[in-house]
């Protein structure tokens, strides 16, 4: 059974609540790409080199990226030679299929937090100004809090105007927590002062905000530097995890991002903000083409709940399911 069939079989049918954060959340992805496909399909009545370029088009305007969108194109041309498909109505199963076994099976991408051993877990969160890194901590604090945890803040984003208040006031929401400096201070010592007082209180988590974006990018660099150093001196195996924080409407910029604080720090895990905002979904593949970094949590409302850790045949269901309804 190939992919399509058996996330169809899955999903399709299931009331609305099961499937509805990522219905619902990719809602205007699934519209964008499946309208395209299908009224690619209507335009020709066989499938020939015009049909395969306008699809190539189709895909990299979700956000695919141009060099998994060649990679996708050649598997659905060597599927269509050995299966005879001349009828593009046809296609469809093909093409949601070569998409996504691609991401599933180069290689073992796992969502879950690394949390420490024993003691102490650190997550430094990373990120440019306006990708929703504050929320997304918040969000975050708040899925570790319904699992039983206990969670600390450090405001360690001292350089952006209102940030930490911005953190102070999720944080009071939460009733969690949060170290909290001076604005324009060190962002390390904030980071250092959130360490001892999480470990005075027996915390599980500590989330850390860090700053989206200094002077230059030699000046993010190595501010971000010493801050893992400081981590490192007071918890020897943090951070245990790095997670980018990227806006999914900006789309390759976005992939750009991630290279660039990937160049910078060991970037762990992405977390992909305002999903339900976009209608480019294909960033999932470029990412994972292009960087091979796990996505970890996207988001797909503004409540609370709605930072979903990332799954992937629910992802396909909601990012295809009007191909696969119809």
């Amino acid at each position: 059974m190939g992919l399509f069939s058996k996330i169809k079989e899955k999903f399709v049918g299931r009331s609305v609540a099961q499937n509805d954060k990522y219905v619902a959340g990719l809602d205007k992805s699934s519209t964008g790409l499946s309208e395209r496909i299908n009224q690619l399909a209507a335009r020709y009545r066989t499938i020939d080199e015009d049909y395969f370029e306008e699809l190539e088009n189709i895909l990299i305007m979700s956000d695919v990226g141009v060099n998994m969108v060649m990679k996708i194109v050649d598997e659905i041309k060597k599927e269509v030679r050995l299966e005879n498909i001349t009828d593009p109505q046809k296609i469809n199963e093909i093409i949601i299929d070569k998409m996504f076994v691609i991401y599933a099976n180069d290689s073992y991408m796992t969502t879950d937090i690394q949390y420490a051993k024993e003691g102490l877990t650190v997550i430094l969160m990373v990120g440019v100004n306006g990708a929703g890194k504050t929320t997304t901590i918040a969000k975050l604090a708040y899925r570790m809090l319904q699992e039983g945890k206990k969670v600390v803040l450090a405001a360690g984003d001292t350089f952006r105007a209102g940030a930490v208040d911005q953190l102070a006031v999720w944080a009071d929401r939460l009733e969690v927590p949060v170290v909290k400096g001076k604005e324009g201070g060190d962002p390390s010592a904030v980071v250092f002062d959130a360490i001892k007082k999480a470990k005075e209180m027996n915390a599980d988590v500590l989330i850390c905000d860090t700053a989206g974006r200094l002077q230059n990018k030699v000046n993010l660099m190595h501010e971000l530097e010493k801050t893992n150093r400081i981590i490192q001196r007071e918890i020897p195996d943090g951070p245990h995890e790095t997670l980018l924080v990227i806006d999914a409407t900006t789309g390759q910029n976005g992939v750009s991002q991630a290279s660039e604080f990937s160049k910078i720090t060991n970037v762990t895990g992405i977390v992909l903000t305002k999903m339900d905002g976009t209608a480019k979904g294909g960033i999932v593949l470029s990412i994972k083409d292009q960087l091979n970094i796990p996505v970890k949590f996207i988001g797909l409302g503004e409540k609370l709940d709605d930072l979903q850790e990332f799954d992937l045949e629910q992802y396909i269901y909601g990012l295809c399911r009007r191909l696969m309804e119809s």
